[in-house]
């Protein structure tokens, strides 16, 4: 996707020197779509990841991983070692507690440094939220588990909270209201928390095209079984054209994305 980007930009942080470790909290594509540019570019590159998937990234199952089914690319990349919860890990001269957090994924994990306070959040703290519940959509009761690691969070009290979208904030109070508020509308309306799923996932397609026609949307849609699932569970209803609609033009009028003659373009 943008491998080139990614590479390019670590390489500009880091001027001549090396990348030596590679630590992902969860195994998102988002997240870890540039694992093996990275390897590639680094080949002494140590690679730590979160143990739940670890089996499926060393076979490689693109399936299981949710690639497939979501419909997002990730390349093939390797790991050398485990991100355990209730170890730590060591990054620069600092010791960093390893925490699980599940509810968005349920086998991510967060980092806290607890002299400097400092909290990588992943995408179970964001300045305004969180990110999508996706084993909620899969039938799982994983609401609760988000309270939990919001919970956790709040323990911990942090300073300063690096997230996985967004700027560094240190508002951390108000952060934590408006995801508590997010989490109970999303309790009290599956089908907001559905929708915005869909919508988010019709968005990661716009980043990786920028430019896409309406109908090969539409086809990719039709054949990407993570947006039948939501269909079938949560809008029976409405037929899938109808619906694919109905997301592109939300996300056209919340200005994440506009037309171009028969062209969606990434806002």
């Amino acid at each position: 996707m943008h491998s080139s980007q990614t590479t390019a930009l670590v390489e500009n942080a880091l001027g001549q020197r090396p990348l030596d470790l590679l630590v992902n909290t969860h195994l998102h594509s988002d997240h870890c779509g540039g694992n093996a540019a990275l390897q590639k570019r680094y080949p002494l590159l140590r690679t730590r990841i979160p143990p739940g998937m670890a089996e499926f990234v060393r076979v490689w199952d693109s399936h299981a991983l949710t690639y497939v089914p979501t419909g997002q690319l990730c390349p093939p990349f390797r790991f050398d070692s485990l991100l355990v919860p209730g170890s730590e890990v060591e990054l620069g001269d600092l010791s960093w507690q390893i925490h699980a957090a599940a509810g968005h994924d349920p086998h991510s994990v967060i980092l806290f440094e607890p002299r400097s306070r400092l909290l990588v959040s992943a995408d179970a703290l964001w300045e305004n939220g969180f990110g999508v519940v996706f084993p909620e959509l899969d039938g799982a009761n994983a609401f609760d588990e988000v309270s939990t690691t919001l919970d956790l969070i709040e323990s911990l009290a942090p300073r300063l909270v690096i997230p996985g979208h967004g700027k560094v904030f240190s508002h951390i109070e108000q952060s934590l209201v408006l995801a508590r508020k997010r989490l109970a509308s999303f309790v009290e309306n599956p089908l907001k928390h559905a929708k915005y799923a869909a919508k988010v996932l019709l968005k990661f397609k716009l980043l990786e095209t920028q430019r896409i026609e309406q109908a090969a949307l539409g086809g990719w849609v039709h054949n990407t079984p993570y947006f039948s699932m939501l269909q079938q569970r949560h809008f029976p209803e409405m037929p899938m054209d109808a619906w694919i609609e109905q997301l592109t033009q939300d996300l056209i009028e919340s200005g994440a994305a506009f037309r171009d003659g028969q062209i969606i373009v990434n806002g």
